[in-house]
């Protein structure tokens, strides 16, 4: 192997040796540890070590990068403690995740690190979010991500490199091509020869390097994050290399050709780098021995540290805290008298510029939401108030975006993006229930980020635009949601989402924009997320209801002035307000459900059982729901209307009241 020291000292090489070696030393201490059943799994990088160990000492301290399974030479670089990362492997609370996760699935602010979930895909483009928020405030820093060829598969690779093109963010994406994903070869993968054909192609250039040689990765790195700290845009690095061992150590090297090892282990970066040093006389065989014992001392302090920890004491109270960054939210009282007649779509748009005045670290995203103001025209007039690059059109790429939600989160910004329409985020779903919802659970960083999500039918527009999914998101602990029926409490509770430092849903029924109207502050104000709003008093029936439903119920309620109607509109469904819930329960004593969400797995079904546990004592008959059928939603204003449950409210509260 070719090394070329260039003009590096022999401090800086040796360094390096330092760093490869450490992580090498580690392994192969995990492997042992592996075997005698003190280290649940493994992934082990032995044969990639010096991309992790090259690419990680080229960057900055204060730069973030985000590895994958085989990248334990970042944390090593990083100085992460080894106590702490041996107690993360073992499961231990003094770990990163308090035992909550496993491997390298964390992050640390203090050493810049976001680490991956099992999916692969989804952190190339929270390193697009963690770059655009220092782009955004003129930081002339870059952000390292890698992802293995196996991985670059996912649509995540694709989405989170196209806006990183054409956004011009600083990213250095790391492609680790050691020929396999688990045992499917780079044949069974891809057509393509080499990954550097797709820079072209993104519009970003694209280097190949070999990934064994630890000089190179190091030179390269280094001289491209200095180039792209002046004139900030993305690069695709190949770095060519070989997995040693298994994908973990459970599945074993049965698939991969004999030959390949022969010849790769003539390659191996850890002994071919010691050569290279010994050979220049930059180390003597002594100080070789000296380094590894230093080593080994230091891996062997560490791990007994972490022996020594017990196991963590489950503590239910905390587990359930963590799932969302502490926060108590103040409600904000409008500052004056002053009201104007605004319809529900107004009553949004004045909530969401309002909280951009507040919040300058506020970046919204979204399809077409700039210069054209988003299909709904909720966002007119803000890329001239705010700018474009707080105000932001984005690729048809919804997981990418959601993704950047979270990386501009890291670096302490808020994001609200936007679905086209609430249906669409299906496409987007991965990082929102298991990035977004888990990150503050798993390693304390919270997701500022508002998803907004115009939903609902009533305007004849069919299974796709018209779906009320609020119940995929309602079983996902760690995220919040809100659905305002009023233009008052449109625009409140979207100040609240903003302002709540946790990931919260905001849907917005389509057909209430431009329907309805009322009075409303002009100033900004809050409303307490999980406090639920009665809306009419009764004494006879209750109905529990959000969204479209509380103006069905009212509706109702006009047809049958006969009936004494109490309607409890929830706003919030997670949090829900159980005690406005058993309080109108206690009142009346007969409850129907309503949502226009699909009756079975809807959150009616919840909510009942909850009743049925917690109520019983004050019910007269039994807890009725009313929802739409469990079909997807028709076309025909027809079958529309026969699908959605309005005209079966009546029947049922005639039912209940007969019982």
């Amino acid at each position: 192997m070719n090394y070329n020291r260039k003009e590096y000292s022999e401090d800086e090489l040796i360094a390096l040796y330092k760093g490869i070696l450490k992580p090498r030393m580690i392994e192969e201490r995990m492997l042992v540890l592996l075997r005698q059943g003190k280290v649940s799994k493994w992934f082990s990088g032995i044969g990639q070590e010096a991309i992790s160990v090259g690419s990680a000492m080229a960057l900055e301290q204060d730069e973030y990068i985000l590895p994958l399974h085989r990248n334990l030479g970042v944390f090593t670089s990083r100085n992460v403690p080894l106590d702490r990362l041996f107690a993360q492997f073992q499961g231990k609370k003094t770990g990163f995740t308090k035992g909550r996760d496993r491997s390298f699935h964390f992050g640390s602010n203090e050493h810049h690190i976001v680490g991956m979930i099992s999916h692969l895909g989804p952190q190339l483009a929270v390193a697009d979010g963690i770059a655009l928020a220092d782009l955004l405030d003129k930081k002339e820093k870059v952000t390292l991500v890698y992802s293995g060829d196996g991985g670059a598969s996912e649509g995540d690779f694709h989405e989170a490199l196209n806006v990183a093109a054409v956004w011009g963010l600083p990213v250095i994406f790391m492609i680790e091509n050691n020929g396999y994903g688990l045992s499917t070869p780079s044949n069974e993968q891809f057509k393509f020869k080499q990954f550097i054909d797709k820079g072209p192609a993104y519009g970003m250039d694209a280097l190949q390097i070999d990934g064994n040689n630890l000089l190179e990765v190091y030179h390269t790195v280094k001289q491209t994050a200095a180039s792209m700290r002046k004139n900030p845009r993305p690069v695709l690095i190949e770095a060519m290399t070989f997995r040693m061992r298994g994908h973990e150590e459970a599945s074993g090297t049965k698939y991969v050709p004999q030959e390949l090892f022969e010849k790769w282990a003539k390659k191996d970066p850890v002994e071919n780098y010691e050569k290279y040093l010994l050979d220049e006389l930059i180390l003597t065989p002594k100080a070789v021995e000296t380094i590894r014992e230093e080593l080994k001392a230091e891996i062997e302090e560490g791990l007994q540290t972490a022996f020594a920890t017990p196991m963590p004491v489950a503590n239910r109270q905390e587990e359930i805290a963590d799932m969302y960054k502490p926060y108590v939210q103040q409600p904000v009282a409008p500052a004056s008298s002053a009201k104007t007649e605004k319809r529900f779509v107004d009553a949004i748009s004045d909530g969401l510029r309002q909280s951009m005045e507040r919040y300058p670290e506020l970046v919204l995203m979204g399809q077409d939401i700039a210069e054209y103001g988003g299909v709904f025209k909720i966002t007119e007039g803000f890329v001239d108030k705010f700018g474009k690059e707080r105000v932001r059109n984005t690729p048809l790429c919804e997981s990418a975006i959601l993704g950047i939600g979270l990386g501009m989160s890291v670096k302490g910004k808020k994001s609200m993006v936007e679905m086209q329409f609430a249906d669409f985020v299906s496409v987007g779903f991965n990082q929102i229930v298991n990035n977004l919802a888990k990150s503050h659970y798993r390693w304390g960083q919270h997701a500022d980020v508002v998803v907004r999500m115009p939903t609902g039918a009533g305007t004849a527009a069919g299974p796709f635009h018209s779906q009320s999914n609020e119940a995929w998101f309602f079983h996902t602990p760690g995220l919040k949601i809100v659905y305002p029926s009023s233009p008052y409490d449109a625009k409140g509770l979207l100040n609240a989402a903003i302002e709540d430092p946790n990931p919260v849903m905001y849907f917005e029924h389509k057909l209430l924009y431009r329907s309805i109207s009322q009075e409303i502050p002009d100033d900004y104000y809050t409303i307490e997320i999980g406090k639920a709003k009665t809306v009419a008093e009764g004494d006879d029936i209750s109905i529990i209801t959000y969204g479209m439903g509380v103006h069905w119920a009212k509706q109702l309620q006009q047809e049958m002035p006969e009936i004494s109607l109490e309607i409890l509109d929830l706003r919030s469904l997670l949090p829900w307000d159980k005690e406005a819930v058993r309080n109108t329960v206690a009142k009346t004593g007969r409850v129907i459900i309503l949502h226009e969400d699909t009756l079975t797995g809807g959150i009616g079904g919840e909510i009942a059982a909850w009743i049925g546990e917690n109520c019983f004592e004050h019910l007269d008959g039994p807890v009725a729901r009313v929802a739409s059928l469990d079909t997807a939603i028709p076309f025909a204003p027809p079958l529309e209307a026969e699908f959605l449950p309005k005209q079966r409210l009546r029947e049922k509260v005639e039912a209940i009241l007969a019982y």
